[in-house]
């Protein structure tokens, strides 16, 4: 152990470091809708599957904790991946989108705020209306942000077993 790396552990013994977070206050200007469509379809896959379980008839204690256990993971996931995508999306809305955004896309702030209490919303229910809504709206508001960059889109397949629409750039 260095001199240095000896007085930075004492510093931090005396005062810990705090834990922070941020997506990038430089600005970075990376940016890309991309995971917040991963985490909507994410959404919608949890909900599929928890509509795939079966609740155990029997009243066998291991059936109902089984039971019990996959549909707790699942919420929890997808719980996670709806506020994943709602940070996503206010990342690109509060880093990314200026003023001239606004003015050009003028459902921009309605679309964000809409999008922003379906995450809310698949958070707190199981209602796979409002989870394929956040879909639909997380792609609008995909052709919107490349299009803000003058980057054609096309929709394609999800290729993923939850199924689904994604937006690519089109290439």
């Amino acid at each position: 152990m260095s001199f240095l790396d000896s007085v930075l552990g004492l510093a931090d013994k005396l005062r810990a470091p705090q834990a922070v977070s941020a997506h990038c206050d430089i600005p970075c200007g990376i940016y890309d809708p991309h995971q917040a469509q991963i985490a909507a379809l994410t959404v919608i896959r949890m909900m599929q599957l928890m509509d795939g379980l079966t609740f155990p008839g029997g009243g066998d204690k291991n059936e109902v904790a089984t039971y019990a256990m996959q549909m707790s993971r699942y919420t929890e996931v997808k719980e996670e991946h709806a506020a994943l995508c709602e940070h996503e999306l206010t990342i690109i809305y509060t880093d990314y989108f200026k003023p001239e955004h606004a003015q050009k896309y003028s459902n921009l702030h309605d679309l964000y705020w809409q999008t922003a209490k379906l995450t809310s919303t698949v958070k707190q229910t199981h209602d796979m209306n409002a989870a394929q809504q956040l879909l639909s709206n997380v792609q609008q508001f995909a052709e919107m942000f490349w299009d803000s960059k003058g980057v054609k889109t096309r929709r394609g397949p999800s290729n993923q077993t939850v199924g689904g629409e994604m937006v690519y750039v089109a290439g």
